[in-house]
């Protein structure tokens, strides 16, 4: 049996042997050089060491756009001063007398000295690097040797959060193996300290999967060292998800069918939760859980939404009773939609929103708790995100059926698929900021396109001066010449069209994040299946991550494989 199939364990337990080397802890401060000061008011400044290192994290940062946010500067002033001895504090007032600029240039030499460095040297770096992976990046799960996601702890810096964090610039602080919760098997080799300290405790829990957590001090929340993606246990937790979501397929018209009859129910609870079923199925919105206040940025889901987040439009660019939404969502990601909705929908929203402000909640009455109970009720296993990975999914393996040529060459075929992952992640609302680099790299593009389309011009001249040359002389040296120089256009001609195709991918993609929906969102078997069918090497789909990560699916999926 494969790896994927072995023994099923008793419901709740992840595991009979966990062993494993613990954290790696990033290594200590290491105090500047004599020659690079750090000045207050113009004169410089010998700071205790630990107030120097926190003034480093802000060195470094100097030309991120995050130094000029005064909610950084604040926060970072803040714990900064914290950390400082009374001597330091009675001087050191103003964050704008702070002058960080000789240490901010030591690090960024620095790094370009590291660039800079010969390939031996590199390769010396890289091989002490691989070392420290082969001692803690592994453990042993049920007699596997498997990969560790994430074996080091994160250094200490300055908290940056997504969007407009309330939090950002905060100190995150160190963490210490007095901070630190392990977890392993009890008969197994327990991970030792570093010299001089000691855990916070030792645990042996096998009904979760983590190898080691403690508690960050800027969210309060726990951090885990868990297994990589490529590991036996993620791999079934991965195919599991898909599996649910395929499961969701089979009800999905009854789900449907129930939430339409629920627009019209007496109850107006059942009511806001059908609409909110709606949204969450048709435009796959997040769930958006509950959340403490100033805790973190301001950012909703579907259940969240509050009256300012949406306008009632009943025309709107020819269409009737439509939504025009706009609000902040995960990661500060701005959902901007306009969606023409049925109309008992934009109805019940009329009403949801009677008499209300525009702060307060839109689905008063809905929690996600209550919603995910109902969904339970529908289908085992069944919560609001499923229908985001069932539509991701469905819509994927719908585009590629209609957009793939099999006419196509493999580039043709190529974009194809990209533009099936575009479809995907424009429902699921995957955005980024155009790269710094797009400008220049399609500019670079485009002179590539230019002096090949000379080139061709070039071939064809060619072709119809040897044309002519045959047409005087008749011979076969001429008429074989005619042939080579129709292959050469014709091969310049493959390579423009790339080119072309190339930059249109390119274009298309600018704002657009595929990696997400790739990775969290679309069953790879999908995929994996396409490229079987269609001959396309896999590795032009998935790098080598990937590849490892989704080992299950590639084993698996034949290419009549249908989600």
């Amino acid at each position: 049996c494969s790896r994927w199939e072995e023994e099923k364990k008793e419901d709740g337990v992840k595991w009979m042997q966990l062993e494993h080397r613990g954290p790696y802890f990033v290594p200590l401060y290491e105090p500047l050089p004599e020659d690079v000061q750090f000045y207050y008011d113009g004169k410089p400044l010998k700071l205790s060491l630990a107030t120097e290192e926190i003034a480093t994290f802000y060195a470094k940062m100097l030309d991120h756009e995050y130094t000029t946010k005064e909610i950084f500067q604040n926060n970072f002033f803040h714990d900064w001063r914290k950390e400082m001895t009374s001597e330091e504090q009675e001087i050191i007032k103003d964050l704008d007398k702070c002058d960080f600029r000789e240490i901010h240039k030591y690090f960024v030499d620095k790094n370009e000295a590291r660039k800079a460095l010969s390939k031996e040297e590199k390769q010396k770096l890289k091989e002490e690097a691989d070392k420290i992976q082969e001692e803690y990046g592994y453990c042993i799960l049920d007699g596997h040797r498997e990969k560790i996601g994430n074996f080091k702890t994160e250094p200490p810096g300055l908290f940056r959060g997504r969007g407009e964090h309330p939090k950002m610039g905060m100190l995150k602080k160190r963490i210490m193996p007095e901070d630190v919760t392990i977890n392993c098997s009890r008969d197994s080799k327990i991970p030792e300290p570093p010299e001089g300290h000691k855990w916070k405790e030792v645990r042996f829990d096998n009904t979760v999967t983590w190898l080691a957590s403690w508690t960050e001090n800027i969210q309060n929340t726990l951090k885990y060292i868990m297994l990589n993606p490529s590991s036996k246990l993620k791999g079934e937790k991965d195919w599991q998800k898909y599996e649910v979501a395929r499961r969701l397929k089979d009800v999905v018209h009854t789900i449907r069918a129930q939430y339409r009859k629920d627009w019209k129910s007496k109850e107006i609870k059942k009511r806001q939760r059908a609409v909110a079923l709606y949204f969450i199925d048709k435009l796959a919105l997040r769930a958006g859980n509950e959340k403490e206040e100033g805790e973190t940025a301001d950012t909703v889901g579907c259940c969240s939404l509050r009256v300012e987040h949406i306008q009632l439009h009943p025309q709107l660019d020819g269409q009737e009773h439509v939504v025009e939404f706009d609000f902040l969502g995960k990661d500060s990601i701005r959902y901007y939609n306009k969606v023409s909705v049925e109309k008992p929908v934009f109805k019940n929203l009329q009403q949801f929103m009677k008499n209300k402000d525009p702060s307060d909640d839109l689905f008063d009455q809905l929690t996600t708790t209550f919603l995910n109970k109902h969904l339970q009720h529908l289908m085992d296993g069944l919560t609001a995100k499923v229908f985001r990975t069932y539509n991701a999914s469905i819509t994927l393996q719908e585009q590629l059926k209609a957009l793939t040529n099999p006419e196509d060459n493999v580039a043709g075929k190529l974009l194809s698929y990209n533009r099936a992952n575009r479809a995907v992640a424009i429902l699921c609302n995957h955005q980024r900021s155009i790269p710094k680099t797009f400008a220049r790299s399609m500019q670079v593009l485009q002179e590539k396109i230019d002096a090949k389309k000379k080139q061709v011009e070039e071939a064809q001249e060619e072709v119809k001066k040897a044309e002519e040359e045959f047409k005087d002389t008749k011979d076969a040296k001429a008429e074989a010449n005619v042939e080579k120089k129709k292959q050469q256009l014709k091969r310049l001609e493959e390579q423009l069209a790339r080119l072309n195709v190339q930059a249109t991918d390119k274009e298309e993609n600018k704002q657009i994040a595929l990696g997400t929906s790739k990775l969290n969102y679309l069953d790879p078997r999908i995929s994996v299946a396409w490229c079987k069918k269609f001959g396309i090497p896999i590795e032009r789909i998935y790098n080598k991550t990937q590849r490892e990560k989704f080992a299950w699916a590639i084993d698996m999926a034949g290419e009549d494989f249908e989600f």
